[in-house]
């Protein structure tokens, strides 16, 4: 192809797209670039492999450090493991664009997004959204786009597409949405408790902008001549299906009516009918069409009967409004929490259940030197000081498989949940500890996510954090066939499999922290967003009234073995004197005291010990080093060491001073020694202080009520 540029005018910034420029092997490809952030996305096809029943869609987002213009730390001097923001960049880039391929497509495809160059205005991840589908159009795959995505904000009370880091870190709002000409197809937020109507008007705003560029990507197809693939789906002979739905269609209803079934038992219900079918097929004869298509595919037979399952199971919903257990399509499974189930050697915890939903969140305090640096991706400047982890184990679901390092999967519920959080945790100067909190998912059948958001809010409360508010959460599903649609409120996991949406949705009972919305159709209207969007408030209510009745505010006191934090601030010029050379006087302190001791740029030291006296005691001895002396003040000191003419005195911690021979008496002393030995309690003046920073005491002209003054400050240190 040869190479083309198109600029596109958007909300004041310019958005440059080159096509033929790079990459020229790759099935489609473009260099996408606002301001001097460019991102270069392509999008390449393979064939089909033997036996593959799904779409196989690999999506990859990778940053260079070059384009930042740093180079990897490390050994190797070489990007290694993708870090955890590149891994929520490509699910991002992946999840409005998986829906849009055919449910029949086979073939191999890759997207990948390289960040080349990035400034310190504009944010990759959502033009690399918009660059995945101009790849995926130019590679002529079939796809049912444009896609495009824009990011909103929330500056004061007005709406901003595309904002800087400094307005999304400033304002009250970070949500990206992206939708096709159909409709929405996803939305990911974190808000600062924005109530239900702000975050629809959000989304609609998102949504009209996302349209601009369907619009522009059209009219660049059409500029270099391509034509977008409709191709057919392959024909599928039915006979299959006929045979299993003829047999297995009643008894499936009655399974799917008995509401007093839990998963397992209508699971192993439907695995029954399932078996009776499968011998059926093996008694007819090996030349028959219908053994001879289950037997071409080892997984016919299943992914047949589950298709059968999910249209009697949406049909169901949708005739009746009914589900699967017999809730009505608003109503929140039931929930119990607890608190403090494991001994307070873990600082807190939660134990959240919803049905056969359970999450156990345990919370660990640490000091500042715990907070997370973020030095391996290209905004290297921050840190973390609230992390959350989520594991998923496989017992959870009853299955065995060997551990692994946390997917992808993992890693974007945990994200979702940290960003849950955040907005209702105290500022650093209140509550100066680094939080990391775990949620174990134990058994999963729904939302196990938002379980996570639950369950930490409970350990947060139990470990002593004082949040602002209590944070809880809700799943929504969607049911649409043709123009019938149903909201599901807490959706289940076989609701979730076989439904069309998953709407994940945090908040207080103020407003809306986070929310995550994935399709697995097209495009939804905004009305029903808004539905969802709304029928999910009265579920997170009704979730946090249960957690509130386990525990209702945080607890007073922190568990003994969390550590206790003493923060004092000190001139910067004077860290260096702190941390002395090579680190050896801070050390020096850590050693003597058993006290862990953070010194940040600006000053701010931090002290940490389980014992808070051993804490103090560090705290005492670093404001005496770094304290401002003044020519007359007075000190009780002990003699550290003696020499012949005067001796030196410890007066505050880690600050001395020497006493000369002449200032030990107001007469003539002959010896140090006759008037001190090492070890004695001496009351002292500051005489001087010389030019090189040398303290000289004295004994003499020291009135009493200054003596009783020291010593009462001695005291109270």
């Amino acid at each position: 192809m040869e190479e083309f540029e198109k600029s596109i005018s958007f909300d004041g910034r310019d958005i440059r797209l080159k096509v033929g420029l790079l990459a020229p092997q790759a099935g489609g490809s473009v260099l996408i670039q606002s301001g001097e952030t460019a991102v270069l996305v392509t999008a390449t096809r393979s064939q089909a492999r033997e036996g593959i029943d799904f779409l196989p869609l690999t999506v990859d987002y990778e940053e260079r450090l070059y384009a930042a213009g740093r180079i990897p730390g490390g050994l190797l001097r070489r990007e290694g493991r993708p870090p955890e923001r590149a891994i929520l960049t490509s699910r991002l880039i992946d999840r409005p664009l998986r829906p849009l391929f055919p449910s029949w497509l086979r073939d191999d495809l890759q997207i990948v997004a390289v960040t080349l160059s990035v400034d310190e205005l504009v944010p990759p991840d959502v033009i690399a959204v918009t660059g995945a589908s101009i790849a995926t159009l130019m590679a002529k795959i079939p796809f049912n786009g444009p896609m495009a995505a824009v990011r909103v904000g929330l500056v004061g009370d007005d709406f901003i597409i595309n904002p800087t880091y400094s307005e999304i870190s400033s304002g009250d709002l970070d949500l990206v949405v992206a939708g096709s000409p159909h409709g929405v197809i996803m939305v990911e937020a974190g808000a600062n408790q924005l109530p239900e109507q702000d975050i629809n008007e959000a989304i609609e705003f998102g949504y009209e902008a996302v349209q601009d560029l369907i619009k522009a990507q059209e009219d660049l197809i059409a500029e270099l001549g391509i034509e977008l693939v409709r191709e057919e789906p392959p024909e599928v002979d039915s006979s299959l299906e006929d045979f299993i739905s003829e047999r297995s269609t009643d008894e499936i209803k009655k399974i799917l009516s008995k509401f007093e079934f839990g998963k397992n038992e209508r699971d192993a219900a439907l695995d029954e009918v399932k078996e009776k079918i499968k011998l059926e097929i093996e008694e007819l004869p090996e030349e028959d069409s219908i053994r001879v298509a289950a037997t071409a595919n080892a997984k016919a037979l299943g992914n047949t009967f589950k298709s059968i399952t999910k249209k009697l199971m949406r049909r169901q919903i949708v005739e009746d409004n009914v589900r699967v257990d017999g809730r009505k399509l608003d109503e929140v499974r039931p929930v119990s929490c607890n608190v403090g189930l494991i001994p307070k050697r873990v600082h807190g915890s939660g134990l959240f259940n919803r049905g056969l939903t359970q999450v156990l969140s345990a919370c660990t305090l640490g000091t500042p030197g715990d907070a997370q640096s973020l030095n391996d991706d290209l905004q290297s400047d921050q840190e973390k000081y609230y992390i959350h982890h989520y594991n998923f184990p496989p017992f959870s679901v009853g299955e065995t498989k060997p551990l692994r390092a946390p997917g992808r999967r993992e890693i974007g519920h945990g994200a979702l949940a940290e960003r849950a959080i955040l907005p209702v945790l105290p500022s650093r100067k209140q509550f100066p500890y680094v939080v990391r909190i775990v949620s174990e998912v134990l058994s999963s059948n729904g939302s196990t996510s938002m379980g996570s958001v639950c369950g930490s809010t409970l350990s947060l409360m139990d470990a002593g954090v004082p949040i602002s508010k209590p944070v809880s959460g809700a799943a929504m599903g969607l049911i649409k066939e043709g123009d019938e649609v149903r909201v599901l409120t807490d959706i289940q996991g076989i609701e979730d499999f076989l439904g069309d949406m998953d709407f994940k949705v945090a908040g207080t009972d103020t407003g809306i922290t986070a929310l995550q919305m994935d399709m697995k159709i097209s495009g939804l209207s905004l009305d029903v967003i808004s539905q969802a969007v709304n029928q999910a408030k009265a579920a997170r209510l009704h979730i946090l009234d249960k957690m509130l009745q386990t525990i209702d505010s945080p607890r007073s006191e922190m568990s003994p073995y969390a550590p206790r934090l003493l923060s004092i601030k000190i001139e910067p010029d004077m860290i260096g004197l702190v941390i002395g050379p090579g680190g050896k006087t801070i050390k020096g302190i850590t050693e003597e005291t058993g006290a862990k001791i953070d010194i940040e740029d600006d000053g701010t030291v931090t002290i940490s010990a389980i014992d808070e006296l051993k804490a103090k005691k560090a705290r005492n001895i670093i404001q005496g080093m770094t304290r401002k002396l003044n020519e007359g003040d007075v000190y009780v000191g002990r003699v550290t060491r003696i020499i012949p003419i005067g001796a030196f005195v410890e007066f505050l911690p880690g600050k001395e001073g020497m006493i000369h021979i002449s200032q030990l008496a107001d007469y003539r002393v002959g010896k140090v020694e006759d008037e001190v030995a090492i070890g004695d309690e001496v009351i002292v003046k500051v005489r001087e202080i010389d030019n090189k920073g040398r303290i000289n005491l004295t004994r003499l002209g020291i009135h009493p009520d200054q003596a009783a003054a020291a010593r009462e400050q001695a005291v109270n240190r």
